[in-house]
């Protein structure tokens, strides 16, 4: 919670942080400006999001998680949406080669706690880190400006309940607007059609709608404001499973 984070780090506790990105520069540049911001922090790689979530598990008590979406492994969201899931109190800040206004308002839209582009200096990178840990929420003015990505209040209410679905339960919210069967999505996932079935009942209540077609139409309205790759923002990236 960024309230406890806040009195943690002006207190003059060792400030914790965790960087998830799996590249080696990228990673060595985010230790130099979490240097910059507190010299005295206690900062921990992973390479990976099951790396990241493994750390978590174990230790808890950071402050701040620094995340790249493209990890391999990770499709579009998913990463983000997994931490916001299992870690809820743990603050985001996702830092993205991707500088997208649309990329950005997804970003913040399913909780992050700020957006700082890679291309930002590191100034401004620990700028950017000191005023998240103080509480605000971080998008660069320039990146913004101008936008005309208006999300309306049904959308929002869409997007905040995708947000509460699990890992699995987005494996199969995506394969449901693919047009894949119960028995097809079982197939694929190695799981029983009687799990697949309660997954679908749990998106189904989740989104507060009654039927797939419903979920197809509500998914399909929402890419019109996320693009095409709704789920999958960086399709011609790296792509794979999310770690569960």
């Amino acid at each position: 919670m960024v309230g406890e984070t806040d009195m943690s780090v002006q207190s003059g506790a060792m400030a914790k942080f965790l960087i998830i990105d799996d590249h080696p520069l990228f990673r060595e540049a985010l230790h130099s400006a979490v240097t910059q911001a507190y010299p005295d922090a206690d900062t921990q790689d992973a390479a990976s999001l099951s790396e990241a979530c493994d750390i978590l598990a174990a230790e808890g008590g950071f402050d701040l998680a620094l995340l790249d979406l493209n990890l391999p492994g990770v499709r579009g969201m998913d990463g983000l949406l997994h931490l916001r899931t299992n870690f809820p109190r743990l603050p985001v800040v996702v830092v993205s080669g991707h500088e997208e206004r649309k990329v950005i308002s997804q970003v913040i839209a399913y909780g992050a706690a700020g957006f700082i582009p890679k291309s930002a200096k590191k100034a401004a990178l620990a700028d950017a880190i000191q005023k998240v840990i103080n509480g605000a929420v971080f998008v660069p003015d320039d990146l913004l400006a101008g936008s005309d990505d208006q999300i309306d209040a049904h959308a929002q209410d869409m997007i905040d309940r995708v947000a509460t679905l699990t890992p699995q339960q987005l494996k199969v919210l995506r394969m449901i607007c693919d047009g894949l069967l119960n028995k097809q999505i079982a197939y694929q996932l190695e799981v029983g059609e009687t799990t697949v079935k309660a997954h679908v009942s749990e998106i189904l209540r989740k989104l507060n709608v009654f039927s797939r077609t419903q979920v197809v139409i509500e998914m399909s309205k929402l890419e019109q404001i996320s693009g095409p790759d709704l789920f999958d923002p960086f399709a011609h990236g790296k792509s794979g499973k999310a770690g569960a």
